[in-house]
């Protein structure tokens, strides 16, 4: 008799619990309904829910109408921040120009073409930096470059035949930041994409700071072949010669 207690006390407690559980799910899902039916209702006459299934549908597409104008105002106002920083980067105004782009990224963080105009700008703030006396200003500058550094290598993240930031992340290394080895796997990335005589002149000047010195001459006559730029032949020829002039003595 005593085990036939238990048993039937056991079955009222799980009764008892699945009962509860059930009434708050009940509640959940009636309290998600009243949130739906008073958005629904603020959009109706008279803030009255419709009583009819075309008034329901008609509610529905007036919210989602609603939402649709919603995200695309958020949109254009992405738009108009990007628009805003290139026309500060072509006056020159690049600490502007970041503000700019900091909030055309909160609006679109995956757009490449913002990451890779915030290398552009941070890396000319940073040089203006240098004008600058005191660790305040060395501070200053290499937080604008490693941004630099960060922009460019986002982009091409989201973008892996980006080619501007691929350049852009080789000058950086090479003349700004004095870490030529780094620079030379984006720039050859680049040239596979789409072959420059600017880049090859990076990528040469890379390889004859880390004394590569074939590999430089190599990209120099790469130059001379592949550009009809007179004055980019003869500047690819003296660099040639000098780097000759070093192998040889």
């Amino acid at each position: 008799m005593r085990v036939k207690k238990e048993v039937v006390v056991g079955l009222i407690v799980i009764a008892l619990i699945v009962s509860l559980v059930a009434g708050f799910v009940g509640y959940t899902r009636n309290k998600q309904r009243d949130t739906l039916a008073g958005q629904i209702a603020a959009l109706s006459p008279g803030n009255g829910p419709p009583e009819t299934i075309q008034g329901l549908r008609t509610a529905i597409k007036a919210y989602e109408a609603k939402i649709a104008m919603h995200v695309k105002d958020v949109a254009q106002t992405g738009v108009y921040w990007k628009i805003l920083a290139y026309r500060l980067q072509d006056k020159g105004l690049h600490g502007e120009a970041l503000e700019a782009l900091e909030r055309a990224i909160d609006y679109n963080p995956v757009d490449a073409a913002l990451h890779y105009m915030v290398g552009v700008s941070a890396g000319i703030v940073a040089k203006s930096s240098l004008n600058f006396e005191g660790s305040s200003g060395n501070l200053s500058r290499d937080n604008y470059y490693t941004l630099a550094e960060n922009g460019y290598l986002r982009a091409i993240s989201l973008d892996e035949r980006y080619v501007k930031p691929m350049y852009g992340l080789g000058v950086l290394y090479t003349f700004e930041l004095g870490r030529p080895r780094e620079a030379i796997p984006y720039l050859i990335r680049s040239l596979a994409i789409s072959p420059d005589a600017d880049t090859m002149f990076v990528l040469a000047r890379s390889y004859y700071m880390i004394e590569s010195y074939r590999e430089a001459v190599a990209v120099y006559e790469r130059i001379i072949d592949f550009t009809k730029d007179t004055e980019k032949i003869n500047e690819a020829q003296m660099n040639r010669q000098r780097v000759l002039d070093i192998i040889y003595g």
